[in-house]
């Protein structure tokens, strides 16, 4: 076996010989059993295994600190902060076109979303006439920055009360445009000689505010 070295000689007497074999044999077989006890299989090389898959793991995700700030966005224009006058106005067969314009009188950025609440008046004291102004989808609605002295306007549409049976709409002659800015609750009046259907016939339509103004009347 290796590292083991057993030397084994014998005599003349064959019964020597036979005693000296037997001790070489017993020597060799103790021998054997001493060096495959006392060596021990070679070590296996450490496996890369569970370090090659931790390798590949991405590393712990550090929330951002931008994710992790809200956003502080304008608040909305207040009651009284804006001008409301009208714009241009366009007619067609059948009706007309008015611009509305809102403009920020305050000294600080403000908002405008979604759509003035209109209706036809008589007055003083401003009665309403008929249906308030049904809202025109037909324009995206957007979120409107108004910076000091910034303007925004609304489409309105005013179909003729004469375009319907008079059993039907029982016209009635209008004083002036009732406005409410988007989310405010103060009314402004604009003065308008709009006939209007005193029964439920829609004859107003308006649009949501946009960016810019509608050019003066």
């Amino acid at each position: 076996m290796e590292g083991t070295a057993v030397i084994c000689r014998t005599g003349s007497s064959r019964t020597r010989w036979a005693a000296t074999a037997l001790a070489c044999f017993a020597a060799l077989a103790l021998a054997g059993c001493s060096s495959s006890s006392s060596s021990s299989p070679p070590t296996a090389p450490p496996s890369t295994a569970s370090s090659a898959v931790s390798s590949t793991l991405p590393p712990t995700a550090v929330p951002s600190t931008s994710l992790s700030q809200a956003a502080v966005g304008l608040p909305a224009c207040p009651n009284g902060s804006l001008k409301v006058s009208q714009g241009l106005g366009q007619g067609y067969a059948g009706g007309v076109y008015e611009v509305i314009d809102f403009t920020n009188t305050s000294g600080s950025t403000c908002t405008l979303y979604g759509y003035p609440g209109v209706s036809l008046v008589s007055g003083p004291p401003y009665v309403q006439i008929g249906l308030a102004a049904k809202r025109d989808t037909s324009s995206p609605v957007k979120t409107i920055t108004l910076a000091p002295g910034g303007v925004a306007n609304a489409l309105l549409q005013i179909v003729d009360a004469l375009n319907f049976p008079t059993s039907t709409c029982s016209p009635a002659a209008a004083t002036d445009l009732q406005v409410y800015p988007p989310g405010q609750t103060v009314a402004a009046y604009l003065p308008n000689q709009s006939e209007a259907c005193a029964e439920p016939v829609q004859t107003t339509f308006i649009g949501p505010v946009l960016a810019g103004s509608g050019g003066q009347g």
